[in-house]
């Protein structure tokens, strides 16, 4: 399905240079506090979950409503009418409601994620937008009256945890939490589960990527509890060990998440769950993370969860279960494939990371409602539409090009690639995370079996055969099954690629990126400072060698330069 690009609206000239405009939203800030225009995007698809989201609890309250009033005329037994579901009430973005939303923004910076909130939420109630700084809370008192949403939001000048800790009273809970720190969100995670409603929605993004995809294991266990791979799958792990860490501080206080959306994006990840409270589902949540080993050779993973679930035959009801340990390790010694030795990561979140029905409904919204204009609707589109094709019960996935790497072979073409996985009888699906992804519940050995096959038309050079290589111990082995390249598999290419949708966007400006704390990230401020900081620490010490290899020089009274000796360092002494 081809959806034509938003053209955006035309936009009077403003004298005033230090507003910023994003859709109707206008923010007056000197520069001083932070302000990241890559993430409209972030900030749109906030937008268009928290609607989808007010009204699918709007649909909930209305049934549980119903169901209290069906079971109080059946105990009275009186002879009134059975009561009915009514039709829910209609919400206009931009006015107050007593029974609508109640947001809480803990790190808002300028206001601007609280002031698009008011204007473009319907059924909103209130919106908390705090922020430690005494500075950037006098921004967003000037932001609010600058847009007139002084109905809708609340300023708040306090620590996030400190505010979400004073906020656990359930008169005094919050529907809606939104944490976008710079970095990572781990230390906000302990108070968002403790003011959030029962069935609440919580939005988290995490920026520190580099410590999520593993350039710094050890970092990552001490901030999500969880040791990551260097794989090529390393975005999609990411948001599984970070939904992983959410669950983990749920269930502390006996409650679960249901992740809703879990997207990679740029250089961040966004997660959108809800959080429950039930102690019974919490027994669940063992099952649903793994373990996951990762050959050090032909880097194949294999996961093992941590828990196992089993109907229990002796209990009445069919639905009751029975939870256990799983025996292990999943893999020998050494790998079945090319004898080399594993990596142990973990634990991930091995559950489903999306919900399609609120998938869905969140992309009719964005293509049939006034959510429309926003900014970045053809890649909320196509990224929708990406997820709705993922295969939710697969976690991770393979690149062609590695698994190529690994043999020395020919890269095979994506298409063929997915056509000789779907003649085999398997499934097969792109990631949003990458454009090369192959994500398949095909076992390691069938991917093999099928390089094998492509390296018969495609030979590797006889002199990379050295033994004791991943490459000699797969290709010496013997074809298991002929595979089908050349024919096209009906489902090889997606609806979404054909469809030419907005997938995988280029960077969008240069010097792009998390930005600086408390910096306005746009206009020509930026570029001098990103060239400022490149290799800094290298020319500082290229200008220090410079300084002490120069000899130093003293005119005498006669106008002659006398060249001194370089003078020796002399070590301090007690």
């Amino acid at each position: 399905m081809e959806v034509d690009e938003e053209k955006p609206q035309i936009i009077a000239e403003n004298p005033n240079e230090n507003v910023i405009r994003e859709r109707n939203a206008e923010i007056v800030s000197g520069g001083n506090v932070f302000y990241n225009p890559v993430q409209e995007f972030n900030r749109d698809l906030s937008i268009a979950a928290l609607n989808v989201y007010r009204q699918r609890l709007t649909k909930e309250r209305s049934e549980k409503a119903l169901k209290k009033q069906r079971r109080k005329v059946k105990e009275q037994e009186d002879e009134k009418p059975t009561p009915v579901l009514e039709d829910p009430p209609v919400y206009e973005a931009g006015t107050r409601y007593e029974d609508g939303l109640r947001i809480l923004e803990a790190l808002a910076a300028t206001g601007l994620r609280s002031i698009r909130y008011a204007q473009e939420i319907a059924g909103v109630r209130q919106i908390v937008a705090n922020d430690l700084s005494r500075q950037a809370v006098a921004s967003i008192n000037t932001n609010i009256r600058h847009n007139k949403v002084e109905e809708l939001i609340e300023p708040s000048h306090s620590d996030a945890m400190t505010l979400m800790y004073l906020s656990t009273q359930p008169e005094k809970r919050f529907d809606a939490v939104d944490l976008d720190p710079y970095g990572c969100p781990n230390r906000f995670l302990d108070g968002a589960m403790q003011c959030l409603v029962d069935g609440g929605l919580l939005l988290v993004t995490a920026t520190d990527m580099a410590v999520l995809a593993g350039n710094a294991p050890e970092a990552c266990y001490v901030k999500y509890g969880s040791v990551p791979l260097r794989m090529k799958c390393c975005h999609e792990m990411a948001l599984r060990i970070l939904l992983h860490c959410i669950e983990s501080h749920a269930n502390r206080y006996g409650k679960y998440i249901e992740p809703l959306l879990s997207i990679s994006a740029d250089f961040y990840i966004r997660i959108f769950v809800r959080v429950y409270v039930g102690q019974a589902q919490c027994k669940m949540s063992m099952s649903k993370q793994s373990w996951i080993y990762q050959c050090t050779g032909c880097e194949t993973f294999t996961l093992q969860p941590l828990g196992i679930t089993k109907p229990n035959p002796t209990a009445g009801n069919p639905q009751q279960l029975k939870f256990g340990i799983p025996t292990g390790p999943a893999v020998n010694s050494q790998c079945e494939h090319c004898g080399h030795r594993h990596h142990l990561g973990g634990p991930i979140w091995s559950a489903p990371i999306h919900n399609p029905e609120f998938v869905q409904d969140l992309l009719t919204a964005v293509q049939e409602t006034t959510l429309q204009s926003l900014g970045t609707q053809r890649r909320i589109v196509g990224v929708l539409s990406m997820v709705q094709e993922e295969l939710q019960d697969v976690p991770l996935y393979y690149t062609p090009d590695k698994l190529c790497c690994v043999l020395k072979l020919e890269i095979v073409p994506m298409l063929k690639f997915r056509s000789a996985i779907l003649h085999a009888g398997y499934r097969v699906s792109y990631s949003h995370a990458s454009k090369n992804s192959l994500k398949t519940n095909a076992p390691p050995a069938v991917l093999w079996d099928i390089l094998r096959s492509w390296s018969k038309r495609h030979p590797v050079n006889p002199e990379r055969m050295i033994p004791g290589t991943p490459l000699a111990a797969i290709l010496t082995k013997e074809c298991t099954a002929v595979y089908e390249f050349d024919e096209l598999h009906p489902e090889a290419n997606p609806k979404s690629r054909k469809s030419a949708l907005s997938r995988f966007q280029e960077n969008p400006t240069p010097h792009w990126g998390p930005g600086t704390r408390a910096t306005i990230m746009i206009g020509d401020n930026k570029l001098p400072k990103s060239y400022r900081n490149q290799n800094k620490k290298q020319r500082h010490k290229a200008s220090e060698q410079q300084a002490e290899d120069t000899p130093q020089t003293v005119d005498d009274h006669d106008g002659d330069v006398e060249h001194l000796p370089k003078q020796p360092k002399l070590e301090a002494t007690a």
